[in-house]
């Protein structure tokens, strides 16, 4: 049975939970350990079948608590050098991943954890660098990509390899425009190495759909620019236009962004 649960999915804090018989990861490290090991404890999640702990990139959001979990859990930690590099350097992260916890990946070079086959690959964000996962358990697939700054044959590409999908979809474009951000920080997210837009994950999503796509969740929504109901109502609207119905062609979901979220079950 293949099983995601997520502990939390934006900017105060990413954790996201993958397991596979008696075999699990965790992708990022950013949420609060203190309430991470509550939820352990609330929903029953045995962290002692943990293999890896995999990192999409250095912002603290993702990483703050990464050098604590490998340790307390004994895990290596998979990141590409330069992701390494900007968490040793970041002074948000105290506990810093010891040295013969680090494994360097990079970028279109699959690697095997236990029985997970793992594909690191490219996306832009304004990070020392970022990459997305596919992930490979017998015949399913499952595919992370978090913070976004643009559709790029990336997307497209691992959309349309995906059987399970966690993709962005930060803000609603009039919030951001209207909302107390100064300019700077909205450029900043709207540029190409921002963040996703509810509209523009909905078309990549719409234009590269396919029959085995089965499950997709929205992740990383921003507290001040969106919200769960406008970003699942504006993708389903925009599905609609394109002949697609959520729900039917496949299910949609809007991960929290600070409680849990979870447990799916993605397969028997």
């Amino acid at each position: 049975m293949l099983t995601l649960f997520v502990f939390g999915s934006g900017s105060c804090g990413n954790c996201y939970y993958l397991k596979a018989d008696d075999d699990a990861l965790i992708i990022d490290a950013g949420v609060g350990i203190r309430r991470m090991k509550r939820n352990v404890l609330e929903y029953g999640i045995k962290l002692n079948t943990l293999k890896a702990l995999l990192i999409t990139h250095d912002h603290a959001d993702h990483v703050k608590n990464a050098g604590i979990i490998s340790k307390d859990y004994n895990l290596d930690v998979y990141a590409t050098q330069a992701v390494h590099d900007g968490i040793d350097r970041s002074f948000m992260i105290k506990q810093k991943v010891d040295l013969h916890h680090k494994k360097i990946i990079s970028p279109n070079e699959p690697f095997v954890v236990s029985n997970f086959e793992i594909t690191p690959f490219s996306l832009p964000h304004d990070a020392s660098e970022n990459v997305g996962y596919m992930i490979k358990h017998r015949e399913d697939t499952f595919v992370i990509m978090t913070d976004v700054g643009d559709i790029t044959d990336n997307v497209k590409e691992y959309i349309g390899k995906a059987n399970h999908l966690v993709i962005e979809a930060n803000y609603d474009p009039e919030m951001l425009r209207v909302g107390r951000y100064p300019d700077m920080l909205k450029e900043r997210i709207k540029s190409g190495s921002g963040h996703l837009s509810n509209q523009q994950t909905a078309e990549a999503l719409a234009k590269n759909l396919h029959e085995n796509l089965q499950n997709v969740w929205l992740c990383h929504l921003s507290e001040e620019n969106n919200h769960p109901e406008l970003a699942k109502k504006t993708v389903e609207t925009i599905l609609r236009s394109f002949g697609i119905i959520a729900g039917k062609d496949f299910k949609l979901d809007v991960l929290r962004r600070k409680t849990p979220s979870g447990p799916f079950t993605l397969a028997d």
